[in-house]
C-alpha cells in the first residue's frame, strides 16, 4: 500500500485530504458511541483473552496467548488514563486491566516467564504495561533489576522501533534506560523523515509504534520532536486516505491514535474526515475488522476473534485519545520537550 503526494503552488509537497468531506465536529459526533461500543464488545469477549493452562509450555504460541492479553492491558490502561473518572468507559477499561492482571497471577506468571527466558523482551514489556498502571510484583522486579543492568540486555539486537518499546518499558518500571531514546528514534523509518511515498503496511505499523513508544502510548505527546510532529501533520491525511482505500481498518485506527498523540492542537481535518468512515465500518456489536469488506448483517460474532480483537482494541484506544485531544480534558501537559 502506497500513497501519493500532490504538488503545491510553490512546488512543495502537500498532503492529500482524506477520503470524504471533513465536516467540522464530525469526529465528536461519532466518537462517544465508537468508544463505548468497542469497549462493550471487548468486555463481552474478555474470556477470549484468557491464558491457556499450558501457557508456560515453550511450545505455546506467544502471539496467540500472551500477546493479546498484553495488548488488552496496554490499550485499556491508556483508555482509562484518557477518560474521566466515574464514566462507564473509565470503569470498564479499569476492570479489563484488572482482569488481565489476574490472568498473569498478579505478576507471578510473568516472573516464571522471565526465569525461563531472562533476556526475552516480551515478559518485561508486558509487565511494564501493568507497572505503568501502578500494578507491581516485587519478585519480578528483583530479578529484572540485575538483568536489565547487564551489557547483554543493553546490546540485544533488534529493530529501532522495538528498542524504543524497551526504553519505554524501562521508563515505566522506573529503571535507568539502557540507551538514549533520541539516538534510537533517528534510526527509525519515522525518525529519518523517510520519503512519504514509501509508506506501506510494515513501515506504517513501524511508524505508529515508534510514536506509541516515544509518547508512552499517547500519554506524553510532548516527547515528539518538532520536525517529526510537522512531518506527521503533513502526511497523516494522505496515509489515512490510502488505508481507507485499501480497507486497512486496523492501521487506520493506529494512524488516528498517532494524530491524537501529537503535541499542540489536534489535527481536526484528519479526525473529522476519517472517524465517520471508521464509525461506519464498526459493527453494531462494537467490533471492527482488521482488513477487508465489513460485515453489516446482524450477527453476535460477525468475525473470528483473532481477526477483530486487535483492531477493536485499537479503535477504542484511538477513540479515547481523540476525545481527549478534541475536548482538552484532563490529558497530559503539552509543554514542549524532546527526548
Amino acid at each position: 500500500m502506497t500513497t501519493t503526494a500532490t504538488q503545491g503552488s510553490r512546488g512543495g509537497p502537500e498532503s492529500q485530504a482524506p477520503r470524504g468531506h471533513a465536516s467540522p465536529g464530525a469526529a465528536l459526533a461519532v466518537l462517544p458511541h465508537v468508544l463505548r461500543t468497542a469497549l462493550a464488545w471487548t468486555d463481552a469477549h474478555r474470556g477470549e483473552f484468557a491464558l491457556p493452562d499450558d501457557v508456560l509450555d515453550p511450545r505455546t504460541q506467544v502471539n496467540a496467548t500472551l500477546k493479546p492479553l498484553g495488548e488488552l492491558a496496554q490499550l485499556c490502561s491508556t483508555v482509562r488514563a484518557a477518560t474521566a473518572p466515574g464514566t462507564p468507559e473509565h470503569e470498564v477499561a479499569g476492570d479489563l486491566v484488572t482482569y488481565a492482571w489476574d490472568e498473569v497471577a498478579q505478576g507471578a506468571l510473568l516472573l516464571e516467564l522471565l526465569r525461563a527466558e531472562p533476556f526475552a523482551a516480551y515478559p518485561y514489556e508486558i509487565y511494564a504495561a501493568f507497572a505503568g498502571y501502578g500494578l507491581r510484583h516485587e519478585g519480578f522486579e528483583a530479578l529484572a533489576r540485575p538483568l536489565t543492568a547487564t551489557r547483554a540486555w543493553a546490546h540485544t539486537e533488534q529493530h529501532a522501533n522495538r528498542q524504543l518499546g524497551l526504553i519505554n518499558s524501562e521508563r515505566r518500571v522506573g529503571v535507568l534506560t539502557h540507551t538514549d531514546a533520541g539516538g534510537v528514534l533517528s534510526r527509525t523509518w519515522l525518525g529519518g523523515l523517510s520519503e512519504p511515498w514509501t509508506f506501506e503496511g510494515p513501515s506504517g505499523y513501524a511508524l505508529t509504534h515508534t510514536v506509541f513508544h516515544l509518547t508512552d502510548w499517547g500519554r506524553m505527546p510532548d516527547r515528539v520532536p518538532e520536525k517529526t510532529d510537522a512531518y506527521l501533520r503533513t502526511w497523516l491525511p494522505a496515509w489515512a486516505d490510502g488505508c481507507l482505500e485499501s480497507g486497512q481498518w486496523d492501521l487506520t485506527g493506529e494512524l488516528l491514535a498517532v494524530g491524537a498523540s501529537l503535541p499542540g492542537p489536534p489535527p481536526l481535518e484528519l479526525l473529522d474526515a476519517v472517524w465517520p468512515v471508521l464509525a461506519d465500518i464498526q459493527h453494531t456489536t462494537g467490533c471492527v475488522p482488521e482488513t477487508g469488506v465489513p460485515v453489516h448483517e446482524d450477527a453476535p460474532d460477525p468475525y473470528p476473534f483473532i481477526d477483530c480483537y486487535h483492531s477493536t482494541l485499537v479503535t477504542a484506544f484511538a477513540a479515547a485519545l481523540s476525545l481527549r485531544s478534541l475536548t482538552d480534558g484532563s490529558g497530559p501537559s503539552r509543554e514542549r520537550h524532546t527526548p
